[in-house]
Parts: structure tokens; C-alpha cells; sequence
């Protein structure tokens, strides 16, 4: 006898299977195997066998079905229809998983999830189909039901489930002063302490590729200048006592004990005993270690923009801060990085996407006319005009305070979407380094409003609650749910091995570890409950975003619940678990398909491929460049988690730097904490001509034009090949705010 599986094939009937699966059905309802079950098993079996005809699966549980329920057994029936339907759900849903891993491998269904990842490239092809298999298996065999189900029904979303099975973290502010000055050790070998500014900028690259591959999200550098200040120290005396052949011996021998001094101790590069011992001599080394590091910080941007680590031929996500360094060493690395970023990297000196840089504004140090690193500061907006980075981060910022002006490691810095660790609970203070945003939820706004609107219609809130009341107590326990869902992953990050991620722990890259456990280092990192769509949440509340008086005060209202809940789960569970304004490359695109399958189409809602960014204002909104960093600046202080404003530009700021001087400063005396100009950048990849010119080149004519744009606070490749449909849709809708600017092009703005 034959029975027909369900792929077609035929093979031969094996009545143990029946027997198997009608025991377990009177297991499942008795508790225990029985003599009446097993008998009625064998005599259900043995019917079918007598049909002696073929059979599909189906038919043959068919007649199981009809046999246990004209039994006395029809609790068993149930049992084994429930057994039968759950495997029909785990068969449905592993054929559907296998037809999107096929979409996967052969880059039939190319959806640009991340900006930065080639999907259709070998390494983007098995990365996609490993993730979706990833995803599956956290859904379904690790979350809680209640992540799950907040994930399905796109109201709290899990980012980065692919990495969730296997417990990995975010993201990280690397402890490179440590690291450069010990040395450190990798799979293969040990690499010894850098003894030059040239080794130290390659382990730097070095280091942030290996980090990459221990996690999922970016790694930062976070006062890059001050760490590289002993290594322009050590290429400088190497350089001076290079060229000692050079000197006359009878200056030398005077000068026997300074040269003694300076091959024993390492001195400030404008020491004087330099000096002392030949002035020429002190030029030389001067020049020679100013070429030194040019070529260091080349070899860095060249680095980070070809060292490809992960699935897809995708570049690690690096960031670098810098700025606030008054020494001269420093000064000599913050020019360098910024003359660097200027030229462009490759023969084309085309705008480098990593690192992302961050200049780091510091009251009396880099703001204003007189302050030590002023000229600096105008070197890095002239780098932001022609560049777009680097971005802005404020010291200063209120919600940074209590750090150390003596300490660059608490100074505010971030990686380059926006994540920021705020002060740490366990110990920690304001210290950056060693820390990281150690997993994201975002909490989908607009789902939220349109549930609530629900729930208020079909009268389900409280006795003469409004939509608001409705909305505000919905919102209140979804915060609370993110909570948990942060939790949750949390102890199964912790619940993991540390040789999961042996570069990072043997090493002391997060800081705290105890050398045993992960949450002696996890616990000092951020839980990061996110949120998107607040403009939209706003629009289906009361028919308007925050951009007017009722929508800002709604808006207060719902983030001042997130800080305070926050501020409470922080002090009760002894977690850094802070409010964040999520980047949501994809999400801002999936969440929107999910909202319009469910609702449609609803004007100033669902009416475009995407849904706005966090608390920004809406990228359509015709305001001025002052008036954006004021709405913006508004709700800037509920996150402490990591936020970024960021303005539009025409090109015409190239010749304006005073103007965007004005807007940076003005960003910064608002109290924004993070703050990015967008600029066009169009490229010829024929001639390499760089400005505003979109779909020809005005120098060759050519029409190999590749179009820059930031899609988070990184930045990518051309938008309209990289970025999913929604981020290509937003981008193409954001309006040049400096169109509200009269005269833009040629006098500074005035607010």
C-alpha cells in the first residue's frame, strides 16, 4: 500500500506513525500512555491499512479525525485536530519561510533593509537568507508571546532580530586609549602597543573592523584627538632622533644630557629642551611628522571605506569624535582629519561615507572668536559644506551634565545615527568609553493612535475618557511592555557565554567586566526604547503635527510619559533603560506597508511610503532652518538615549560659512545635542566634479552621476540604488529649509 506525501512523493505506508500520533493525542488528555489508547491506536491503523488503497496524508488524517470522534474519546479527537492544526501551522510557515529565503538567494525581492549592504552580492545574498532564518527561529522559539506579538502586530518593534538568537549587543564606544597603549590580542596572534601616529591610525582601523564582527550595530571612537596625542609624541622623537646624523658632533656633545632626556622620557612635541638641543632640527622632525600623520589619517578614511566585514560586502558602521583637544599634538590630528575629509579619498576624491565624523562644540574651547580651537571649528564647517561631516555634537548639552572637563572620555560624544550613553547607574557616571546601546525597541506610534482611536469609538477606555485620556493609558502600558521586551533580551544577552565574543572580553572593551560574567560589563550599557512616527501619531490624535501650538503641547505631553517612565524602570530595575529617537531606516518603510494593509490610506498619515522619523518635524513642512532647530529643540531633552536634528541645504552654503556657522551655534545655544546639515552631493565618477547638479555633470557632461544623501545620520551611496523605497520616497520629499532664507547665498542667515 502506498500513501501520497505532500510534495508528491510516494512511499510506503508505515502504520507506526498512526499509532504514534493517535498515543500521543491520549497522552496529551490522560497524562499517561494507556492499554485502551495503544488498542485503539492499533485498530485505527490497522483500518486504514485494510483499505489497501493509496492515500494522501490529508485523507489518511481524515479518517483518523472521523474514527476518534465516533469513539467514546472525543476529548482525544479534540487533541489530536489541535495536534494536526499546529502542524499544519509549522508546515505553513516553514514553506513560506523557504519561499522568502529563495527571494534571498537569488536577490529576487531586493528590498535596500540596510543602505549599506549589497543585497544582490554573494555575501548579501546568504546574509539575507541566514537573517530571515535568524528572525524566525528568535520569533518563535525565544521571545515571550507578548514580544512576539507586539512585533507582529507592528506596534513594539525588535530590532535586529536576526542577531537576537544568538545574543548579541548593539553597538559600542571602543576604549582605543587602552588598547593603543597595551596592545591587544586577536584570534591569531597579539598585536603589540602602537610606538608611531602612522601604526596607531591602522590598528585604529584594525580594532574597528574586529569589534564590528562581535556585534550587530556601529562602533565609535569618542575624543579621537586626545587619544592619538602620545603617538604624534612618539613619531616626533622618532623623526628628531632621525635626523641627529645630520648635526654637527661638536653641538651633540653639548648636548649629550637634553638628548638623554629625550630618548628616556617622552615630551610634549613643543617642549623646549627640542628646542634646545637644535631648532633645525626640531623643524625637520615637525614637518616630518606632520607628513607622517597625513598619511595615517588617509590610511585610516581608505581603510574604513574598503575593509568590508559583514554579509553583503557591508563596511563596519564607524564614527569618530573629535574637536575639544587645545593641545598641539591634538590640533595637529583634529586639521588632519578634517584636511582629509575635505580632499575626499580614491582618484576621484570622492566624499568618504565612514567614518562618520562628529566635531565636538565646547564652550570656550572651539565656539567662538578667540577660543583656542575656533579655526578649527571653521575648518570643520567648511568640511560639512563641501562633506556633510562632519556632524555636531554639543558638550554642553544639559542633559550630559556632571561630566569632567578634565576627562575627554565623559565629554559628550555618539555614534554616528544618534546613540548616546547617558549617565550610568552602576557605577560609571558619565563615562563613554566602553559602552554601548546594548539593544533597541521602537514603539510604533501611529499603530498605537489608530488602536486607541478604536478602543474610544467601541466606548472600551475609562467613564468620560477623551481620545487623548484613551491614547495616554494605551501608551502608558505599551511603554511598559517595551520595557519588558528590553528586559527580556537583556538576560538572554547576558545568559550568554563570554567566548562568544573573545576580542571584546578578553580585551577589556566593555568596561566592568569581572572577567566572568556578560553583565558585569552589560549592566553599564543602554536599553534603548525607542519610538516612530510621533507626526503621524499627532495627525490621527487631533488633525495636526507638532509644528503648531496643540500639536506641540500633545507632544510634550506623550514624551514627558516616556522620560518619566524611563527615569522610574532606571531607578527600580538599576538598568540604563533611556528614551530613544530611533534612526529606523527600514523600519520607517515596513512599518508604514504593515499600517497600510491594516488601515489604508489615510490622508496626512499613510498617504506616502514612509512614516516620519522619531519626533522630527515632518520632512514636507516649509519652515526656515531656525524654525525647525527651535521645534526640534523643543523635545530634544526628553531622549537621553540618543536623538539627531538636522537641517536641509541648497549647495550654496559652500560660499556661506559664516551662515552655517550661525546655524551650528544657534543649534548648539538651543541645547540640541546632536546636530547634521544635509548639503547635495553629487559626484561625477567620470571627472570626480563635486556640487549640485543631479542628473549631469555642468564640467564633462557625463551622466555617471552618483547622488550622496544621509539616510540616518550616516551617510550612503547613491539613494536611489541604496536606500529602501520609503527612505528614497523621504529624501526626494525633504524640503530645502534654507528656501525660507533670503539671500541665502550670499550674507549671513539672521534668525
Amino acid at each position: 500500500m502506498k500513501i501520497i506525501k505532500r510534495d508528491g512523493r510516494k512511499e510506503e505506508f508505515n502504520k507506526e506513525k498512526i499509532i504514534s500520533a493517535v498515543n500521543k493525542a491520549f497522552i496529551a488528555v490522560d497524562g499517561e500512555e494507556s492499554e485502551t489508547g495503544s488498542a485503539k491506536a492499533k485498530e485505527i491503523a490497522k483500518y486504514v491499512f485494510d483499505l489497501n488503497k493509496e492515500l494522501t496524508v490529508e485523507e489518511i488524517q481524515d479518517i483518523v479525525e472521523e474514527k476518534l470522534m465516533a469513539s467514546n474519546r472525543k476529548d482525544v479527537a479534540r487533541a489530536y485536530i489541535l495536534y494536526r492544526n499546529e502542524r499544519n501551522k509549522v508546515r505553513t510557515r516553514n514553506s513560506a519561510l523557504m519561499r522568502v529565503i529563495e527571494e534571498k538567494i537569488t536577490a529576487n525581492n531586493v528590498l535596500n533593509q540596510n543602505a549599506n549592504v549589497d543585497e544582490a552580492s554573494f555575501g548579501g545574498r546568504m546574509g539575507e537568507a541566514r537573517s530571515e532564518l535568524m528572525k524566525d527561529y528568535a520569533l518563535n522559539y525565544i521571545v515571550s508571546d507578548m514580544s512576539r506579538n507586539n512585533h507582529l502586530n507592528n506596534e513594539i518593534y525588535i530590532h535586529d532580530l536576526d542577531s537576537y538568537a544568538v545574543g548579541m549587543h548593539n553597538c559600542l564606544s571602543v576604549p582605543f586609549d587602552d588598547l593603543l597603549a597595551n596592545g591587544f590580542n586577536t584570534r591569531q596572534t597579539d598585536v603589540r602597543a602602537a610606538q608611531s601616529i602612522n601604526t596607531a591610525f591602522q590598528l585604529l582601523a584594525v580594532i574597528f573592523q574586529l569589534q564590528s564582527l562581535q556585534q550587530f550595530g556601529g562602533v565609535s571612537a569618542t575624543h579621537l584627538d586626545w587619544t592619538m596625542v602620545p603617538y604624534v609624541q612618539k613619531s616626533f622623537r622618532k623623526h628628531f632622533l632621525e635626523g641627529i646624523p645630520y648635526i654637527e658632533p661638536e653641538v651633540l656633545e653639548t648636548k649629550k644630557k637634553e638628548l638623554d632626556k629625550i630618548k628616556e622620557e617622552l615630551l610634549p612635541i613643543e617642549d623646549e629642551l627640542y628646542v634646545h638641543v637644535s631648532e633645525k632640527l626640531y623643524r625637520y622632525a615637525y614637518d616630518m611628522t606632520n607628513k607622517e600623520l597625513k598619511q595615517a589619517v588617509e590610511g585610516m578614511y581608505h581603510n574604513l571605506n574598503t575593509l568590508q566585514s559583514r554579509s553583503g560586502n557591508q563596511l563596519p558602521f564607524t564614527s569618530i569624535n573629535y574637536g575639544t583637544c587645545t593641545l598641539p599634538e591634538g590640533r595637529m590630528v583634529i586639521k588632519a582629519l578634517l584636511d582629509c575629509s575635505i580632499e575626499g579619498i580614491g582618484k576621484l576624491h570622492r566624499t568618504p561615507i565612514f567614518p562618520c565624523g562628529i566635531f565636538q562644540c565646547m564652550k570656550g574651547v572651539n565656539r567662538k572668536e578667540g577660543d583656542p580651537n575656533y579655526d578649527l571649528f571653521k575648518l570643520a564647517l567648511k568640511s560639512t559644506s563641501k562633506r556633510l561631516y562632519p556632524n555636531y555634537a554639543n558638550v554642553d548639552w544639559s542633559v550630559n551634565a556632571g561630566y569632567d572637563v578634565n576627562d575627554p572620555k565623559t565629554y559628550m560624544g555618539t555614534m554616528g545615527c544618534r546613540t548616546y550613553n547617558g549617565f550610568d547607574i552602576n557605577g560609571l557616571g558619565q563615562q563613554k568609553d566602553g559602552r554601548g546601546n546594548i539593544c533597541p525597541v521602537t514603539i510604533i506610534l501611529p499603530t498605537l493612535a489608530m488602536e486607541a482611536k478604536e478602543m474610544f469609538e467601541n466606548k472600551e477606555g475609562k467613564k468620560g475618557q477623551s481620545l487623548i485620556d484613551v491614547f495616554m493609558d494605551y501608551l502608558d502600558d505599551k511603554i511598559h511592555e517595551a520595557k519588558d521586551m528590553l528586559i527580556e533580551r537583556y538576560h538572554w544577552i547576558c545568559s550568554q557565554d563570554p567566548s562568544s565574543a573573545r576580542f571584546m572580553y578578553e580585551n577589556g572593551l566593555m568596561a566592568g567586566y569581572d572577567g566572568k560574567t556578560i553583565e558585569s560589563a552589560m549592566k553599564h550599557g543602554t536599553l534603548a526604547l525607542g519610538q516612530l512616527g510621533l507626526a503621524e501619531c499627532l495627525q490621527i490624535l487631533i488633525g495636526k503635527n507638532q509644528t503648531t501650538e496643540e500639536g506641540m503641547e500633545l507632544a510634550k505631553k506623550i514624551e514627558s510619559l516616556f522620560k518619566e517612565r524611563c527615569k522610574a524602570f532606571k531607578e527600580e530595575y538599576k538598568l540604563n533603560i533611556g528614551v530613544y529617537y530611533s534612526p529606523a531606516e527600514n523600519l520607517c518603510y515596513t512599518a508604514m506597508k504593515k499600517f497600510q494593509k491594516r488601515y489604508g490610506v489615510i490622508a496626512k498619515v499613510s498617504d506616502k511610503e514612509f512614516f516620519t522619523n522619531s519626533t522630527h518635524v515632518p520632512v514636507w513642512e516649509e519652515v526656515s532652518p531656525f524654525e525647525k532647530i527651535d521645534l526640534e529643540a523643543q523635545l530634544c531633552n526628553y531622549s537621553n538615549a540618543g536623538c539627531i536634528t538636522y537641517i536641509e541645504l541648497d549647495s550654496g552654503v559652500q560660499n556661506n560659512i559664516e551662515a552655517l556657522e550661525e546655524l551650528v551655534s544657534y543649534a548648539m545655544d538651543k541645547d540640541v545635542p546632536y546636530f547634521a546639515i544635509n548639503v547635495p552631493n553629487d559626484t561625477c565618477l567620470n571627472c570626480g566634479y563635486t556640487d549640485e547638479f543631479n542628473n549631469a555633470c555642468p564640467k564633462c557632461g557625463s551622466t555617471n552621476i552618483l547622488q550622496l544623501r544621509r539616510v540616518t545620520g550616516y551617510l550612503t551611496n547613491d539613494y536611489r540604488t541604496a536606500f529602501n523605497k520609503g527612505k528614497q520616497q523621504e529624501t526626494e520629499m525633504r524640503y530645502k529649509h534654507s528656501n525660507k532664507l533670503q539671500n541665502w547665498s550670499h550674507v549671513p542667515c539672521k534668525e
